[in-house]
């Protein structure tokens, strides 16, 4: 039987992701628009962790046959600034501007709740750096309205697969926007101990 997920998010990517690990998944998009929160603290970690919670705490906790409610946050950080989704197309060309060049942060935020209404914190930070673009290349893309909805103003893979020149340290689905490799071995432990429970 395969294993589910309620998912707090509207991301095909996150789901994408879910789905590549083994784990089916329902979306439900949270009631809640990240980008015209302002959270009074510099801590990007601090940040996306309670973004995360907020949604989470929009849509669950889970009940059967979900093993658990999985939101997340991301954002990208440069020279300690905090980018979060473009709101325009200036904006994203200034956001991207700032990244071409040399190397960023980005960082995920994570909350995984169970059944019994228990929740669990982490972000997870992986570095990127985006070598130099043409002018051509980064008016296209900004014209292909992509950027959109995205942390940052880009999406690693679809720009890898577009021939950007980027490179990605630590765990890549990090910058896609949800850390599977974290992720995976807390969700097998909740699955572990919801089959304990049922055989008891």
């Amino acid at each position: 039987m395969t294993r589910s997920v309620l998912l707090g998010s509207a991301s095909p990517r996150r789901r994408l992701l879910l789905e590549q690990a083994g784990w089916g998944v329902e979306q439900v998009a949270p009631a809640i628009d990240d980008g015209r929160i302002h959270l009074e603290t510099d801590s990007p970690p601090q940040i996306v962790e309670a973004l995360a919670w907020f949604k989470a705490a929009q849509i669950g906790p889970p009940c059967h046959p979900h093993v658990a409610c999985v939101a997340a946050d991301t954002v990208c950080v440069v020279d300690g600034e905090i980018l979060g989704k473009p709101r325009d197309r200036e904006h994203a060309a200034r956001m991207i501007g700032s990244m071409v060049g040399r190397r960023h942060q980005t960082i995920t935020g994570v909350c995984v709740r169970d059944r019994a209404g228990g929740r669990l914190l982490f972000s997870d930070v992986a570095s990127v750096e985006i070598g130099d673009l043409s002018p051509e290349t980064l008016d296209r893309y900004l014209d292909s309205g992509e950027w959109n909805g995205k942390a940052g103003g880009y999406n690693l893979i679809d720009r890898v697969e577009d021939g950007w020149p980027l490179a990605c340290v630590d765990d890549p689905t990090t910058v896609m926007g949800l850390p599977i490799r974290r992720l995976i071995p807390i969700l097998d432990r909740m699955d572990r101990g919801h089959r304990s429970e049922g055989r008891r």
